[in-house]
């Protein structure tokens, strides 16, 4: 009779080590992909994040470079470094911000992919005004840089009843 005791003893306890064995390697396996969907979904909201900071980053560029030219001759046609028109300036700024956008206004406007409304601008942003024949870049507390006209030099102006007036859109180039 011992002998089958022992034998029955020894069989539910390997059994209940399998069994346990296998309960920790399932839990383990659970663990593990929780976490890696934990890191997965981490990773994809840092990469939004950095990608929105990058943005940022390159319009406070583009902002900066603008604001070294004030001052230089408004000149019909010109891209800088030494005169600008008004597509130009903002063409430039944000090239040296490391951002490609086209060089005339009808084309920023159309082509660059980011709408932004009035009430959502932020630095960088270009804005249309004059029948969408006239561009300027946000500088932010309700000012823009711009390159006016002919006889006129790059210079910051408030955005004014008037530029509200003739607002036709604006856009946020590399977002």
């Amino acid at each position: 009779m011992t002998d089958g005791l022992a034998a029955e003893t020894v069989t539910t306890t390997a059994t209940t080590t399998a069994t346990t064995a296998a309960t920790t390697a399932a839990t383990t396996a659970a663990t593990t992909e929780t976490a890696v969907t934990t890191a997965a979904t981490a990773s994809a909201t840092t990469l939004r994040q950095s990608k929105a900071e990058r943005q940022r980053t390159k319009a406070e560029k583009a902002v900066e470079v603008a604001k070294k030219h004030i001052g230089d001759p408004y000149q019909w046609g010109a891209t800088g470094p030494g005169a600008f028109d008004c597509s130009g300036l903002v063409q430039y700024a944000w090239r040296k911000a490391g951002v490609t956008i086209p060089r005339t206004t009808w084309s920023q406007q159309s082509e660059v992919k980011k709408k932004v409304s009035w009430n959502n601008l932020k630095p960088g942003d270009l804005i249309f005004t004059s029948g969408g024949g006239h561009v300027g870049m946000y500088v932010g507390k309700g000012k823009m840089i711009h390159s006016p006209h002919t006889g006129a030099r790059v210079r910051i102006d408030k955005l004014d009843q008037y530029r509200k007036s003739t607002f036709v859109g604006a856009v946020r180039p590399g977002a």
